[in-house]
């Protein structure tokens, strides 16, 4: 049996590495200047392709003793056809100069995927993006669709969803967001390392069946596979980080390496709440590839993330109210807060083709999160009047006091979730015109959680509630909780082109199905997009993208309020509508592309959530229906000649409604309706019934705004600006009496310009000296950052006090205000 196996093996071994020859080159264009990101794809036999990476360099491994057309192609060159013969194990170079292109043309794709709702996204655009988080969310909270509050955060709201309605995967490998954050600044890295990123595709809505079980958004990453030696470095005031790359002599092994360390202590001082801040927020991360032959291949993937925040707060101070009715809160601390996790993700991946038609892959994944937050602090509050008459020579200054106060806040929650899967992958060009993709996964998951967390309130000198026998705690949860189930899903797609001059239909369907045993609920999901290319007008593609989309509950939207599982809860439903118009233009005789969609989600089975700053808590049942209808609009283009800036707008309208929102009104005798902390009696003798019908979703924000823009100066282009506007009307909020109808009213305005100056003081195309240390870097940036240049207060979440009346103070959390940051970035 071992000589069999040994044969086999040789046999199939010699049959992949003798039959094959290299080719390799450097693409640049008549200046001389590289070209990345070009196509290159043997004509005869397309499952032979690369692009070029940033340096206009590619590697390509193709069929020897055989005439081949190469194709090179880039959206805005004109395409260049060659014709190679090679030997076994040859390595030719082959250098290309590509024309530009006079018009935008339409290039000819043999097999072309059908253009569905993904957008690609260039990733080393966020090299440039002024970034707080130095997360590559940072980048999607530009897109179209998207809208974010919050620029501590890597969450983002996508058409009306919230943050655990996003799917992220990395090449192929689902993962997830923490469990236990609840503010943006304690989330530190997000698992995504930026500078190992070489494809970034994102949808909005009306997704393929290939992708996952969400109800909003996919982000699909896909890490760069190296073909030489290169790295880079930054280091800055908030996020450093290393990465190496390389492959072997022989190609059989290709290397990345990743590490990041993160501190936003400096930009930590800037919020109302003073105090010792010690974050530290590292990872490093590692993708293999080995390249047995062209028939065999295999992909390793780890990742580990360590985030810990620490917090000793010492005071606060925020000022709030109106010009006439000016309040001020001031905070006294004692105690801290602690909220440390950490994620391992580890894959393999096995990729078969036995052909160039068929691909097979088999992904092993296993994703491990541990969290702790431990907290418990005390606060000795002050609410004073300040005083309003402008001619007054104490005006700002404190009038008189209104109120004091004590809360203890306490907390010894711990969750570990793990989630291991296996699944296998298919594609399969059946013509020129079809294309098949199937898939199956069983996935195991386990999850242990022990909440243990109170309130306690006082108000001069009075427990709230005030009771004469005993002391009683606020919002008191103790729970442990123990899952494991199994998930079983499955996928099945077909796209179909027609890609004639006189016709260009493009349709893709597909079908999904995902069997979970804890609820024991399986859901069917169909989804198709039909896209079509006018003849009279090339440059116009429209899109029509319609589905269900079910998202099968996880832990969090298991657990409601009180920390209580419901293992009942069945999945989410929504219904997709998506039309979109995509036109490629010349503006100023540059390239430009309008993107205009308007899309409708009809929403069933929802379970009801309240968010506060970033945590999103579940009411775990499946009472609401609702839906989310809005319109898109972006240009993009060069604005400035040779750099892409964009101008996105959208609106959006979300609504919910559930028969638990229906209530009761209640009046005293005078016939006042009882508000406790402002009426005296508060001895109910009549109600009435309100049903409030549709209520604003939590994520309902009418308008969003978002502009970046690249500039230069034109006597000396190394110097560059990038700046970035964000615009969104207010989100929703109310009092955590956890009574949905009641949190309908609005936060200020969210409005933010960050602003980066950038200097290029090392370029690649530049003369090298000989000896001379600076000849191994390629290229070199200083960067100097100006975060809420505005010095806008953006209202993140709101603390609620309440004084021995029952009075009700909403006291606004400010986010960060205008900050520097210096960094430096070096490739080499």
């Amino acid at each position: 049996m071992k000589k069999f196996l040994l044969l086999f093996f040789s046999l199939w071994w010699g049959y992949g590495s003798s039959q094959y020859a290299t080719i390799k080159g450097i693409i640049k264009d008549t200046s001389g200047a590289v070209i990345p990101d070009v196509s290159i794809v043997v004509i005869d036999k397309p499952s032979y392709q690369t692009n070029s990476d940033e340096n206009g360099e590619y590697s390509l491994k193709v069929p020897a003793h055989q005439k081949l057309n190469i194709v090179f192609y880039s959206i805005n060159y004109q395409k260049v056809t060659k014709s190679v013969f090679l030997k076994e194990n040859e390595l030719y170079t082959l250098h290309i100069q590509l024309h530009p292109s006079n018009i935008l043309q339409d290039v000819e794709i043999l097999y072309q995927h059908p253009p569905t709702e993904m957008q690609k996204i260039e990733p080393k655009l966020f090299f440039k993006l002024p970034s707080v988080t130095g997360n590559i969310e940072d980048l999607i909270k530009t897109q179209i669709g998207v809208t974010s509050s919050n620029e501590l955060s890597s969450a983002y709201s996508v058409r009306g969803g919230n943050y655990d309605e996003n799917l992220t995967y990395i090449n192929d490998i689902e993962v997830y967001r923490p469990f236990l954050v609840r503010s943006g600044m304690q989330e530190g890295l997000s698992l995504p390392n930026p500078e190992m990123v070489q494809k970034i595709e994102f949808s909005a809505g009306g997704f393929e069946a290939r992708y996952g079980d969400k109800l909003s958004s996919v982000l699909d990453i896909h890490y760069r596979k190296p073909n030489k030696f290169k790295g880079s470095a930054s280091a800055g005031l908030l996020v450093n980080n290393l990465h190496l790359e390389g492959i072997s002599k022989n190609h059989l092994l290709s290397w990345s390496f990743g590490a990041r360390y993160k501190t936003n202590q400096y930009l930590l001082k800037t919020l109302d709440t003073k105090g010792d801040y010690r974050p530290t927020f590292w990872d490093a991360q590692m993708f293999l590839n080995f390249n047995f032959s062209p028939v065999f291949s295999a992909e390793v993937l780890s990742i580990y993330s360590d985030n810990l925040f620490l917090v000793i707060p010492a005071s606060r101070q925020t000022d709030f109210g109106t010009v006439n009715n000016a309040v001020r809160l001031s905070v006294y601390f004692d105690g801290q807060s602690k909220m440390h996790y950490q994620t391992l993700v580890n894959a393999i991946s096995l990729i078969f083709k036995p052909t160039s038609k068929q691909t097979f892959k088999w992904i092993n994944a296993h994703y491990f999160t541990r969290e702790q937050e431990l907290y418990t602090v005390q606060g000795q509050y002050y609410i004073d009047q300040l005083e309003a008459d402008p001619g007054s020579e104490n005006f700002a200054q404190v009038a008189f006091n209104r109120g004091v106060g004590t809360y203890i806040e306490n907390g010894r929650n711990k969750l570990t979730a793990q989630v291991a899967y296996s699944e296998l992958k298919n594609t399969y060009q059946y013509n020129e015109k079809i294309q098949i993709y199937n898939g199956i996964r069983l996935q195991y998951e386990q999850i242990t959680d022990k909440l243990n967390e109170w309130r306690y309130n006082d108000s001069a000198g009075y427990s709230i509630p005030y009771f004469t026998d005993r002391i009683e705690l606020n919002d008191v949860y103790k729970t442990n909780n123990y899952l494991q189930s199994f998930r079983l899903m499955h996928y099945h797609q077909i796209n179909w082109t027609n890609n004639s001059d006189e016709k260009k239909w493009y349709i893709t369907f597909g079908v999904r199905g995902n069997y979970w045993t804890l609820n024991q609920q399986y859901v069917f999901s169909p989804r198709t997009t039909i896209a079509f290319k006018p003849s009279w007008d090339s440059k116009w593609m429209y899109k029509f993208s319609t589905g269900y989309y079910y998202q099968p509950p996880f832990y969090r939207e298991l657990r409601d309020i009180q920390g209580n599982v419901h293992t009942n809860v069945k999945a989410q439903q929504s219904i997709h509508f998506v039309l979109s118009a995509d036109k490629d233009l010349k503006l100023w005789n540059r390239p430009f592309k309008l993107t205009m969609a308007a899309y409708y989600k009809h929403l069933n089975q929802l379970i009801p959530y309240e968010v506060d700053n970033v945590r999103i808590r579940y009411f775990a049942n499946n009472n609401a229906t609702g839906y989310a209808t809005g319109a898109d609009f972006r240009i993009t283009g060069e604005f400035v000649k040779n750099l892409e800036s964009w101008l996105s707008v959208g609106i959006l309208k979300t609504m919910e409604k559930s028969p638990d929102y229906i209530h009761y009104i209640y009046y005293n005798k005078q016939g006042q309706q009882i508000i406790p902390g402002y009426t005296f009696d508060n001895k109910p003798v009549d109600s009435v019934r309100i049903d409030p019908g549709y209520i604003p979703r939590p994520t309902d924000k009418l308008v969003t705004v978002n502009l970046f823009f690249q500039d230069y100066l034109p006597k000396l282009p190394d110097f560059k600006m990038n700046l970035n506007m964000v615009f969104g009307t207010g989100l929703p909020f109310g009092p955590p009496n956890h009574k949905r109808w009641e949190q309908i009213n609005r936060m200020p305005f969210y409005r933010r310009v960050d602003i980066g100056f950038a200097y290029q003081f090392i370029k690649p195309n530049r003369e090298k000296k000989t000896k001379n240390i600076f000849n191994h870097i390629e290229n070199a940036w200083l960067f100097l950052e100006v975060f809420n240049l505005l010095q806008v207060n953006n209202t993140v979440s709101y603390t609620w006090l309440k004084d021995v009346t029952g009075r009700i103070y909403a006291v606004p959390n400010y986010l960060t205000n205008r900050q520097l940051n210096l960094r430096l970035y070096i490739q080499f």
